[in-house]
């Protein structure tokens, strides 16, 4: 059973996701909260296996409530995933700059939001990592270009390719036809370089790809 935490100030949002998770067999809504700080608090006291947050809530953003979350090791096992407008791509990259394993849009079609879920419970990467590429490249393009982060001297050229080929949305399946290996050669790979970095999970992967410099927005790896 997949346990959810729904965090969202307005009760009408809350009440049509918990209908349509609860349609389901294997997820189950054990709490909702109406502010980030409630979601906090819930998170610690439930221990939900993914928190599904708006970002616009009082006391504490969806992006604040992201971090201490993220912060408290106690919750690590706890999968936090943005609900968010397409309009708002700021927010969702720093979202995942905050620690949250990806997002969902408001008008995510009923079917897609219950694989979601399902995606992030298990650990891997919320939705196409494509849409999580997109969003991010279309946000950094924008603003000046950060300085690059340290971390990619840690990884062997083979995970720099890798890195880079994850952060312009490709899949284990097609890192693998890309470069003529293994999908399980491809996932280790992906494993060792999210191990090495100490990074969470894909979504954090796509976003070092970018902030290092191994990917070049509206170019190529």
């Amino acid at each position: 059973m997949i346990r959810v935490l729904l965090a969202d100030d307005q009760p009408l949002i809350r009440a049509g996701f918990k209908a349509l998770l609860e349609l389901t067999d294997d997820i189950a809504v054990v709490g909702e909260a109406g502010d980030g700080a409630q979601a906090v608090e819930l998170s610690r006291r439930l221990l939900p296996d993914v928190a599904l947050l708006d970002v616009r809530m009082p006391l504490l953003d969806g992006i604040q409530a992201t971090r201490r979350i993220g912060a408290d090791p106690e919750l690590n096992g706890v999968r936090v995933v943005i609900l968010t407008n397409y309009a708002l791509d700021e927010y969702v990259f720093a979202a995942l700059r905050a620690g949250a394993s990806g997002f969902l849009l408001k008008d995510i079609e009923p079917g897609d939001l219950l694989q979601s879920v399902r995606v992030a419970a298990r650990g891997e990467a919320l939705l196409s990592p494509s849409v999580t590429r997109r969003l991010i490249e279309e946000y950094v393009s924008t603003p000046p270009r950060p300085a690059p982060v340290p971390g990619s001297e840690r990884l062997t050229g083979r995970e720099r390719e890798i890195v880079s080929l994850v952060g312009r949305g490709m899949s284990n399946e097609e890192i693998a036809a890309h470069l003529v290996i293994s999908e399980a050669t491809a996932k280790t790979h992906v494993s060792r370089s999210m191990t090495k970095l100490g990074v969470r999970d894909r979504a954090q992967l796509v976003v070092f790809a970018y902030e290092s410099g191994l990917v070049v927005p509206g170019g190529r790896a």
